[in-house]
């Protein structure tokens, strides 16, 4: 039996990258995992692999900062598995400009889905939480759940061109110990990470790689020249992979975890500013 056997997940932004590598590694684990994308087709194909490793999937696709969100993609995980154990805000995308040439609408976009995307997931996730933790209370019985945030170094500690994101990511640090304070009472463990320099496409060399987002064609990616000043500033020597920042995450979830809220852990490679 795997670590999470009998535990229902949900994961956003899991089609690429970090987020498919977290809800392969909760699968692997035993857990049934909700899976999110923006894009249907890269979730049905994380869907298709839990499936064939003999797990058990939802797929819930859609911009978790459209309308009604929240609810349906609680509501796909109480009618499939039957309630929530451990939610994981992962999705996510950058879309950079100094200050004095960002428009509202890069602002909000980044804000919207980094941070209140994951609020309106929580607020929605309550009642469920509180009516499953109210009757365990009842029968005597602890059952610990498990929410993990992503957050950023950036978050952390500020980066030039990214005000929106940065904001949305110290945000998510303050929400993640608020709601560590809050859902104490239900044995509910809330955590998060932040990342360093992970291997994605969202950190490709400049010019390799953009991104689709509802209609608008965002140019993603670092530098080259910053890519290699990066590296030379881990102390690891290199950039972490997607499985690595799912083991960070995952890691969290496990039963070893309980006694473990309100914290910020940094995955970064030893990366320090």
């Amino acid at each position: 039996m795997g670590k999470l056997e009998g535990k229902a997940a949900l994961v956003t932004g899991a089609g690429r990258g970090i987020g498919r590598a977290i809800a392969l590694k909760l699968a692997a684990e035993g857990a049934s995992v909700v899976v999110n994308d923006l894009d249907a087709e890269p979730a049905a194909e994380v869907a298709e692999e839990i499936k064939a490793a003999g797990g058990q999937v939802v797929v819930v696709p859609g911009s978790v900062t459209a309308e009604g969100f929240a609810e349906r993609f609680i509501g796909a995980a109480v009618e499939s598995f039957g309630g929530i154990d451990i939610i994981i805000n992962n999705a996510g995308y950058t879309w950079d400009n100094v200050i004095q040439k960002m428009t509202d609408e890069q602002w909000h976009a980044i804000v919207d889905l980094h941070l209140k995307a994951p609020f309106d997931i929580l607020r929605a996730a309550q009642p469920v939480i509180g009516a499953a933790a109210k009757k365990e209370k009842a029968q005597g019985v602890v059952v610990h759940r498990k929410v993990v945030n992503i957050s950023s170094v950036a978050g952390l500690h500020g980066s030039a061109g990214q005000a929106n994101y940065s904001a949305a990511k110290a945000g998510i640090v303050g929400l993640t110990k608020t709601l560590a304070h809050e859902w104490g009472r239900y044995n509910v463990n809330v955590n998060c990470v932040a990342f360093g320099f992970i291997e994605t496409r969202l950190t490709a060399p400049t010019g390799v790689s953009a991104i689709e987002v509802e209609g608008r064609e965002i140019k993603v990616g670092v530098r080259p020249e910053a890519i290699e000043a990066l590296k030379s500033l881990i102390p690891l020597g290199r950039p972490g992979s997607p499985e690595e920042a799912a083991g960070s995450v995952v890691m969290l979830t496990y039963p070893e975890a309980d006694f473990v809220s309100g914290q910020v852990i940094t995955a970064a490679g030893g990366y320090e500013y």
